[in-house]
């Protein structure tokens, strides 16, 4: 009981002091103002309220003499309601770091119902893809976003954002999976338009669209992953059954301008597809390329503009081919000494050769870029030493799963499986983690992909 006087003696004076130098105001303040005393309940006779010993307690009096001092706070403080609890060391620094209060601001209808329509799909326009995916179950106005042509213009203004990747798994190839770099997380989409009796694979993209080609070589496709919005291509006017490179290219800066395909064969049989005809169109090789081809497969087709360019071999060099100006040409460069597994890849209109280099049992991967004025490769990068330990003695295979100036790159062997990615600005290597199809448990094995800037307005 002593300490609990010397409590109320000093509470009084800190009273006296606010009193007389205007702090609060002159209105006396209750002696329970602050701490409400109540007397031990009779089944526990030694237990206290307040019990002083407690460091805590020791801090909540020192924070309540605080907050005595400012006016404004005690302007706050309801006579005969304690004060509010001390707040965990784990919530003050998050109010700290986020630069945020405890306090919870109300928007104003009055204020906010006159919000800039115009300024408002801009601010949506800049959401991550996953925000705006909730962001659009909210009302159907929100939704109907997606279809609306100045939301569409204020999405072809934001910077593109990382590529994403659209993947086909190993043991469910009509299943996709998206793999979003800055969250590194997996998607599951369901694209229902795309045919279940076929195994379909997705072999270009361009303005957010990814083209998907049959294992047949037979028919087209074209999807926003995102949005499901599906088309499949008319039947192509030449009939070739073997197996072909793809490359998609943007009429403008969006989809919404329309895009073209071109198909091409080792044998030099080539067709372009508009989507704005919505035709195909053939074209024979010129004789200063030389055929056939030997199209190197297992290497994405890269685009700079309008643009396409293929890797061959024999010899080995690059096939180019202008969507604009239907004009061919050819490049022979060598290819780096004991490269394998090797494929295009573009980022920033520079073109970039990626593969596997390996020397007796050591084995790494290595990046180069393409000299303009020698056309020759240089070597610009290759993986850190450790992780290229883990290759030592297996036999890697390499397949690139996306060349837009972030590469996926699956790398398998016998003993392992490992999906990695690697950004051409920053020059940094990641490791992806596993994909595991929904209510799952196992980790699929990537079988291809490509690459796709995420795009919510692209229509197929």
């Amino acid at each position: 009981m002593e300490g609990l006087a010397m409590l109320r003696q000093l509470i009084g004076q800190v009273q006296e002091l606010l009193e007389l130098y205007g702090g609060y105001p002159s209105t006396a303040v209750p002696a329970n103002y602050f701490l409400q005393l109540q007397p031990p309940p009779p089944h526990h006779p030694r237990w206290c309220f307040l019990n002083l010993d407690d460091s805590s307690v020791e801090d909540s009096c020192y924070n309540l003499l605080v907050t005595a001092g400012k006016s404004e706070n005690l302007k706050m403080l309801e006579p005969g309601k304690p004060p509010p609890k001390k707040k965990v060391r784990k919530e003050r620094n998050r109010g700290r770091s986020d630069g945020t209060t405890c306090s919870t601001e109300v928007m104003e209808h009055e204020i906010w119902k006159e919000f800039p329509e115009d300024l408002f799909e801009a601010v949506i326009a800049r959401l991550p893809i996953a925000t705006f995916f909730r962001f659009r179950s909210v009302c159907k106005k929100w939704n109907s976003m997606l279809t609306s042509q100045s939301f569409s213009e204020q999405c072809a203004e934001v910077p593109q954002q990382q590529p994403w990747f659209y993947t086909i798994t190993h043991e469910n190839v009509n299943t996709g999976a998206m793999y979003d770099p800055d969250l590194r997380k997996w998607h599951h989409p369901t694209i229902p338009a795309l045919p279940t009796k076929l195994i379909v694979l997705p072999v270009a993209s361009a303005g957010g669209l990814v083209c998907f080609l049959d294992i047949g070589h037979r028919s087209f496709y074209v999807c926003n992953p995102l949005t499901r919005s599906f088309k499949e291509l008319p039947a192509r006017s030449v009939k070739v059954w073997s197996r072909v490179a793809v490359g998609m290219t943007l009429n403008g800066k969006s989809a919404c301008e329309g895009y073209r395909i071109l198909w091409v064969g080792c044998d030099g049989e080539y067709e372009v597809y508009d989507s704005i005809d919505n035709s195909w169109s053939p074209g024979s090789m010129p004789s200063n390329i030389k055929l056939p081809l030997a199209l190197n497969f297992k290497s994405h087709t890269v685009s700079t503009g309008s643009t396409l360019y293929f890797m061959r071999s024999d010899p080995d060099g690059i096939v180019s081919y202008d969507m604009v100006s239907g004009v061919w040409k050819q490049f022979i460069i060598p290819a780096p000494p004991h490269l394998s597994d090797h494929t295009l890849a573009e980022c920033g209109g520079r073109i970039m050769l990626v593969g596997l280099l390996t020397k007796n049992a050591a084995t790494c991967v290595c990046i180069w870029e393409l000299q303009k004025m020698t056309l020759l490769w240089k070597e610009v990068d290759r993986m850190p030493n450790v992780w290229c330990l883990e290759f030592y003695g297996k036999h890697v295979r390499m397949t690139c799963l996306g060349n837009k100036g972030l590469l996926m790159l699956s790398l398998r062997s016998r003993q392992m499986n490992r999906l990695i990615t690697y950004d051409f600005s920053t020059r940094e290597w990641v490791k992806v983690p596993g994909c595991v199809l929904p209510r799952g448990r196992k980790r699929q094995w990537i079988a291809c992909g490509t690459a796709f800037h995420p795009c919510l307005t692209a229509l197929a």
